[in-house]
């Protein structure tokens, strides 16, 4: 299990340096959109809603990270991770573009148990086909129409239709998208220290929840390659108490004068502690988790930044849960 999120996070390095691993011009192409809508999945409808960062790989194509949520169809309780590549052209006009891209879906669903216990974190593979039509109103913003098409291991598939809004982070010249990424001549990060508190939900049919708090050693390895060490503390809900070590490898990107940086990691969480508040679906099988996370930071002074993390906990004995952190740094 936890040898799958760092998979995800190695291929979404690899699109964040392939302009530059293949000679690309320093033109700006990074996008970041929040999008929401309608689904339609055991002919229950539902909502949904995704963040989505995406990438020039050249003129006509592509790549793109999101999280995805299906929302909620009866005994499932669907979200997770996406990779896809895409195909794009101009519809007559540099502001219009129309995309088509397919890729990977990793999933966590909160099914109804089959046997026993009143619920199970359900994780499987998928792969979502997508259209999107894409107009660039000015150098900066984006609007967006998507249609999905989701095929799943196990559960039901879904359609989805999604509008969203779009930010180009660094802004091109003129409205429209660029074909290649900017690159960076030094590391995103040296060194930085940070603590996070927030709110720990547990991946049940009833999401109980709880107050937690991390702390956290982040080191810049390579240009787009950060790891972090830490320490989190998910708190005491009604199911469990858990807190244990981080480590993370992270692909990081920052953007606006290096002000403002986008991140996503996987790796591994190691219990120390791990109590058990109900019978129901049994007691922990494990002390080590996989950890996948979403990240951002705003810097504001030389040395201080304000910090916001979405945490999943992936593990192997139904106790999935989602840790949303907001917190300070402060690199040196």
């Amino acid at each position: 299990m936890p040898a799958q999120p760092v998979c995800n996070v190695l291929l979404l390095g690899a699109a964040l340096v392939a302009g530059e691993l293949l000679g690309a011009p320093a033109a700006e192409a990074q996008e970041f959109s929040l999008f929401g809508g309608a689904a339609r999945a055991s002919n229950t409808d539902t909502y949904t809603w995704a963040f989505n960062y995406q990438e020039g790989l050249g003129q006509y194509f592509a790549a793109s990270f999101s999280w995805l949520n299906e929302g909620h169809v009866p005994d499932h309780h669907r979200d997770g991770q996406l990779l896809q590549l895409w195909g794009r052209v101009p519809l007559g006009n540099p502001k219009f573009i129309l995309q088509a891209g397919i890729g990977p879906y990793r999933y966590f669903d909160t099914t109804t148990a089959d046997q026993g216990g009143s619920y199970s974190d359900t994780h499987g593979w998928g792969v979502v086909y997508s259209v999107r039509a894409a107009y660039y109103a000015s150098s900066r913003w984006i609007a967006q129409l998507q249609l999905n098409r989701v095929h799943v291991q196990r559960g039901p598939d879904a359609t989805s239709v999604m509008f969203g809004v779009g930010y180009q982070l660094d802004a091109p010249d003129s409205p429209g998208p660029r074909d290649w990424a900017s690159s960076s001549t030094a590391n995103v990060t040296n060194n930085e220290v940070a603590a996070y508190l927030g709110k720990t939900i547990v991946n049940s049919t009833s999401s109980p929840s709880a107050l937690g708090g991390a702390l956290e050693y982040r080191r810049g390895l390579a240009r787009y390659l950060d790891v972090t060490l830490g320490y989190l503390h998910e708190g005491s809900s009604k199911l469990a108490r858990r807190d244990g070590i981080t480590s993370q490898l992270w692909a990081t990107r920052a953007f606006l004068n290096d002000k403002v940086t986008l991140a996503v990691g996987a790796g591994l969480y190691y219990a120390i502690n791990e109590n058990e508040n109900s019978e129901s679906p049994g007691p922990g099988a494990g002390k080590v988790s996989g950890l996948v996370t979403i990240a951002g930071s705003y810097r504001l002074t030389q040395h201080w930044d304000a910090r916001l993390e979405w945490n999943r906990v992936v593990t192997r004995y139904d106790r999935d849960t989602d840790v949303i952190f907001a917190g300070a740094g402060y690199r040196f």
